[in-house]
């Protein structure tokens, strides 16, 4: 049984793929359609799905700095957007009483303000899912909405411990022996080596946060994601959430497949689902409203806002957990599931074409600025640079420290992550912060005297914008790139870039030149 719902679910997540639409959208599709098949979800695809959700906690803490959750655009952003925002959608619910009870029950001001506060949580899921795919998880807005996430999903916890009277053991203080056995913890991930032991330790890790803060009555999801951070600061763990990448995302599948196999919605609560799908604009407009009061810059608070409109997996739980108590109908629980499935959809694809619509109405998203610019939003400068290398992962580092030892390059670096650039500054390389798709960016950056640009970006989307930006912003001199596959050649040729390295093949050919070379020095001199 498992093996057809994975299979159906391939065939949907690879039909809409070939329409430009991200798999998990598909993913959604397979389930709905397999419940009106008549099929429900078994218990492998729920510990399928609970496996994603605990595993995605853990790689979520693992690239987390807790400086990022303390800052005030995040808490204070959090906090106040799910205030308001239940407030709000309280009352909307509440004047539209006589309609939603026609459509799902009777709803009264206790009910409207649970519903409300089930669809104040965006989805960790959703929003993680798209960032990694557009490469964005660690610029301004992608740590901004993912600090949020992280915030939001403290206050489901607190609600589920309230609401069920799961009051947390006279043993949970012992947890704080974590902490000394820390440095232990840290050397048994140093000494899994980089194979196939490092994501069995990763799974270990995560399901054993898990485990452990469910033993003294803590929900375990916590814990999983409390684990990430401790592991965050470690050297490996990076490579670590890499290594778990891949099972994430096949877990993730049998989440979305579980949604879709919750239950079939009637005509009326498809209805009930348009009106809340409706209130998607409002969650949009008071977080955009909401950050740029706290002096974030109008394309991060676009940004931000926009990838967090959609409703949340944790909603889903308020939801199932109100339902189990009494406190709702069982309608709403498939009213919020169909809500929340078509919120992904809408996010996933918006969120593609995020950027250019921001090239058209930046000048409208600029006049709500706070004119005081926070530290952190204050444009980058580079002085005299004459090649600029654009992500400075594996290859873009090594492209920068090659070409930095050329007499005269005059070389400079930028890159998303705030805190890479940092260690590398300490260290006295000319790099900068800056997300390479913000045309904001490119406007205030001197690059007159730039001749080389090279996108070191593993999404060819992502270099493909950053060269229509480039142009957009009067840049005239040579713009380079590098590709996976033969396809992406083309695709980054066609769209303006002047010179394409396919990543094996270059790679290659430069092990087989310095092999060669090393040939030639050790025979020199029998030829003398």
């Amino acid at each position: 049984m498992e093996y057809t719902f994975l299979l159906f679910a391939f065939v949907c997540g690879l039909g809409v793929k070939l329409v430009g639409i991200p798999p998990l959208v598909g993913y959604l599709v397979a389930g709905f359609l397999l419940n009106a098949a008549g099929f429900s979800a078994t218990p492998a695809i729920t510990t399928f799905a609970n496996l994603g959700i605990t595993i995605m906690l853990f790689t979520i803490g693992l690239k987390l700095n807790l400086k990022d959750l303390s800052k005030r655009e995040v808490w204070v952003g959090s906090v106040s957007h799910t205030l308001l925002w239940v407030v709000v959608v309280t009352a909307l619910l509440i004047g539209l009483g006589t309609v939603a009870s026609a459509m799902s029950g009777q709803i009264d001001w206790q009910n409207a303000a649970l519903i409300a506060f089930a669809l104040s949580f965006s989805s960790t899921v959703c929003v993680v899912k798209v960032l990694e795919e557009a490469g964005e998880a660690k610029t301004r807005h992608g740590k901004l909405a993912i600090g949020v996430l992280v915030m939001q999903d403290i206050f489901a916890v607190v609600f589920l411990v309230v609401a069920t009277g799961k009051i947390p053991t006279l043993w949970a203080p012992l947890l704080l022996l974590i902490i000394p056995l820390m440095p232990l913890l840290k050397r048994v991930l140093n000494e899994s080596g980089h194979g196939e032991l490092l994501p069995l330790t990763g799974f270990i890790f995560a399901l054993g946060g898990y485990h452990v803060f469910e033993l003294v009555n803590i929900k375990g999801d916590l814990g999983a994601l409390v684990f990430g951070l401790l592991f965050a600061p470690h050297p490996k763990s990076t490579e670590m959430a890499k290594s778990l990448l891949a099972f994430k995302d096949l877990f993730l599948i049998g989440f979305f497949l579980s949604i879709g196999l919750t239950a079939l919605p009637d005509l009326n609560m498809l209805l009930m689902s348009s009106l809340l799908i409706l209130l998607m604009p409002l969650k949009f407009i008071l977080f955009f409203w909401l950050f740029t009061r706290l002096q974030l810059r109008g394309r991060t608070a676009y940004l931000g806002g926009l990838v967090l409109s959609n409703y949340s997996e944790f909603g889903l739980i308020v939801g199932a957990l109100a339902v189990s108590l009494g406190m709702l109908s069982e309608n709403w629980l498939v009213i919020l599931a169909v809500a929340t499935s078509v919120s992904f959809v809408i996010t996933s694809i918006v969120y593609r074409y995020s950027h250019s619509i921001y090239q058209r109405i930046k000048d409208i998203v600029k006049r709500y600025e706070n004119p005081v610019r926070l530290r952190e939003d204050v444009y980058p400068e580079i002085t005299r640079a004459k090649i600029l290398v654009v992500g400075l992962g594996r290859v873009g580092i090594g492209a920068f420290t090659s070409l930095d030892k050329v007499a005269n390059a005059r070389v400079w670096g930028m890159d998303a992550d705030r805190n890479k650039v940092k260690r590398m500054q300490k260290n006295g390389l000319n790099v900068i912060n800056g997300d390479g798709e913000d045309v904001d960016l490119w406007e205030n950056l001197d690059i007159r005297h730039v001749q080389l640009v090279l996108l070191a970006l593993p999404s060819i989307e992502d270099a493909i914008n950053i060269t229509k930006q480039l142009k957009n912003a009067g840049y005239r001199g040579k713009i380079a790139a590098i590709a996976r596959y033969e396809d992406e050649v083309t695709a980054l040729s066609d769209s303006g870039v002047d010179k394409v390295f396919n990543f094996f093949t270059e790679a290659g050919l430069g092990f087989a030149e310095e092999s060669l070379s090393l040939v030639d020095t050790q025979q020199q001199p029998l030829k003398s």
